[in-house]
């Protein structure tokens, strides 16, 4: 059972409400924390620690709700709808550029999850021959909003490529039936098209490419921060205790996550050895779990100014590293 949660997306509604207890009986304060996507491999430390009490522990009732995408997210935290969410961060800059009251407070992917897949049998033989072929994904997808900034990176004019509108979930078939010459997907997910497409499979990780910006972070809403500034940094000193304990040791963690989203646990535990890899950036061994770089998060901001256009912005407004616990290092 878990204890000091409410699991509010449809995909939960046949999950247990806890019991009482004398932790669930104390006076807790409600936060809503919307994730950028379905539950996978990579929120399984929060659904790990809300099962163990720990939120609970802290005075906090979490009610977790499944996301539609980064920009959803953002919206609902920037209006205030919900008190914390999930997002990529370029989407929250652009989010905060066009007047979303939203601040980052815990980073989870250091790295860019940002990659572009192929079929070798298609003639694609590297990401440098996608001039004049076809890119499918939904109109709202991350990378396609940043494509400005990441075709200078692969070194394509931008306009040379067409991008054709597809479901999210149709990336994979749209690419295997040949709808699509390439697409866009986040990097926690690339156990799916090794399994798919095996040798076959064309890939190359922007972060490798010189396009590396942050990738998902905790964000939360701006006058929530300045109203409860005590139950924001329970929050983030809670799940950053929940993501050191599962880097530690993942099988509960992924088992957790397998169980309250119905997921199979070895493509779970796959996908956070994915998600490992993008929390893990070089600072590793020396910065807290969920630090912002400085000349980093310009750096992010610079790429998002280059494909997007917005009322520009002091980019450590958008930030704060204020509330992380400076004594839980993210682990070599």
């Amino acid at each position: 059972m878990v204890t000091g949660v409410k699991l509010t997306a449809a995909v939960f509604t046949a999950a247990a409400v806890s019991v009482a207890s004398p932790i669930s009986a104390a006076a807790q304060d409600d936060v809503t924390l919307m994730l950028n996507w379905t539950a996978g491999g990579d929120h399984a430390p929060i659904y790990w620690a809300a099962a163990q009490g720990w939120y609970a522990e802290a005075g906090i009732d979490l009610e977790i709700e499944e996301g539609r995408g980064s920009g959803a997210s953002v919206q609902s935290v920037g209006v205030g709808a919900v008190e914390l969410g999930i997002a990529d961060m370029p989407t929250v800059l652009n989010g905060r550029g066009a007047g979303a009251d939203v601040v980052a407070v815990m980073a989870l992917y250091v790295n860019s999850p940002y990659g572009v897949y192929w079929l070798l049998s298609s003639g694609i033989e590297s990401y440098e021959d996608l001039a004049g072929k076809s890119i499918g994904n939904p109109p709202f997808d991350a990378a396609r909003q940043m494509w400005p900034a990441i075709a200078a990176a692969i070194g394509v004019e931008p306009d040379t490529v067409e991008f054709v509108n597809i479901a999210p979930e149709a990336k994979v078939a749209s690419l295997q039936s040949g709808v699509i010459d390439a697409t866009t997907h986040f990097y926690n997910v690339h156990y799916i098209y090794e399994r798919i497409f095996g040798d076959d499979l064309g890939f190359v990780a922007l972060r490798d490419i010189g396009f590396n910006p942050y990738g998902n972070a905790i964000i939360a809403h701006g006058a929530f921060l300045e109203q409860s500034p005590d139950l924001a940094r329970a929050f983030v000193e809670v799940t950053q205790r929940a993501y050191a304990a599962c880097l530690a040791d993942p099988a509960p963690c992924v088992a957790e996550l397998a169980s309250a989203a119905s997921q199979r646990e070895d493509d779970v535990m796959a996908n956070w050895e994915l998600v490992v890899e993008l929390m893990t950036g070089p600072d590793a061994g020396t910065a807290p779990l969920g630090h912002f770089d400085p000349a980093r998060m310009q750096e992010t901001y610079n790429f998002v100014a280059a494909s997007f256009e917005f009322d520009a912005f002091a980019v450590e407004d958008a930030y704060t590293n204020g509330l992380l616990d400076e004594t839980v290092v993210m682990p070599e």
